[in-house]
């Protein structure tokens, strides 16, 4: 079978890269479009909702409508500064937008048992797949999600390192990917970049986040160090054959591929890299391309959720070990 085809999105209030006092999302009118498209193709997104997402009504009206015909899955996907409680890290958490995994374990633990019961709440249904803020994951975030019945992570970017991409400014920076795996695996809460060979029934499936590393003469230790040169499986308005190549390199591999974008870059000024609508009308085409060329490789959709049962069904002995 073709690899599956998992469409996940960050949905979060408007252009969080330009650090906004006052957080809006208008976004939310954008995304039927987006569903539409993928539902168009045979795919059901995974919308991976944050705190000021969870309480707009235009976005939990749209959710709750691509449950009911269950046409997709909602996830978790969690802002350390704008989620309560909230009690100030650094001296301005709305600038410097520390990582979760920065905040004492029991703040941490309040944040996401806040979010997650509302989303519970709000859609009535348990959730399974989380993606974390700003890509910053570790064995004490991996330990909550698995304590609280979560099946899936897509947090872990292979090859790429966020050491340089500060929170707290006092802090070591975000996780150093370089040397993930870049296929599934039962996380090892000791070490998240080292497979659990012997997981328990329950145990977290981290699903990484599809990224080719460049093809180069350069050393692979060079090759390293330059997360930028990777290629995300992520629309950028120019990148089109890019993504289409990566289809054509994992379609056929039994492993699996990752598209993800942020709600916000699908509203003309939601994010630096679309502002205009012409901007916005050459991501929806790249979109289309995209979504119809995996379509034709015989992808076949799944929710992260989706993925996780049945990468667990694949993986499990009938003596319940993973």
């Amino acid at each position: 079978m073709a690899a599956p085809f998992i469409i996940t999105i960050d949905t979060e209030g408007d252009n969080a890269w330009s650090h906004p006092r006052q957080i809006t999302t208008r976004n939310a009118a954008w995304l039927p479009g987006f569903q539409a498209l993928a539902e168009r193709c045979g795919f059901r997104p995974t919308w991976l909702v944050n705190w000021e997402m969870a309480h707009d009504a235009v976005c939990v009206e749209f959710l709750r409508d691509v449950l009911a015909r269950q046409a997709g899955e909602v996830g978790l996907h969690l802002h350390a500064w704008d989620t309560p409680p909230l009690e100030p890290l650094t001296e301005d958490d709305a600038r410097h937008h520390p990582y979760l995994i920065e905040y004492p374990e029991a703040l941490m633990g309040a944040k996401l048992e806040r979010l997650a019961g509302v989303l519970e709440e709000t859609f009535q249904r348990p959730l399974r797949s989380h993606r974390a803020g700003r890509w910053a994951f570790n064995g004490r975030l991996a330990r909550w999600l698995r304590e609280h019945g979560f099946a899936a992570d897509c947090s872990v970017c292979p090859g790429v390192d966020w050491r340089t991409t500060k929170g707290d400014p006092r802090g070591s920076g975000g996780p150093d990917y370089r040397r993930a795996p870049r296929e599934p695996y039962f996380i090892n809460e000791g070490n998240i970049l080292e497979p659990d060979e012997t997981p328990v029934a329950g145990a977290l499936l981290e699903v990484p986040m599809t990224i080719a590393a460049p093809q180069s003469r350069w050393s692979k230790a060079l090759l390293e160090c330059c997360s930028k040169r990777h290629h995300w499986l992520r629309p950028n308005g120019r990148n089109g054959l890019a993504l289409r190549q990566r289809v054509d390199e994992i379609a056929g591999s039994g492993s699996h591929l990752m598209f993800m974008i942020h709600s916000s870059e699908l509203m003309p000024g939601g994010s630096p890299t679309f502002p205009s609508e012409d901007s916005i009308t050459r991501l929806n085409r790249e979109i289309e391309e995209l979504f119809v060329y995996a379509q034709g490789c015989g992808c076949p959709g799944r929710t992260l959720g989706e993925f996780a049962s049945e990468w667990g069904a694949v993986s499990t002995p009938a003596d319940g070990r993973k």
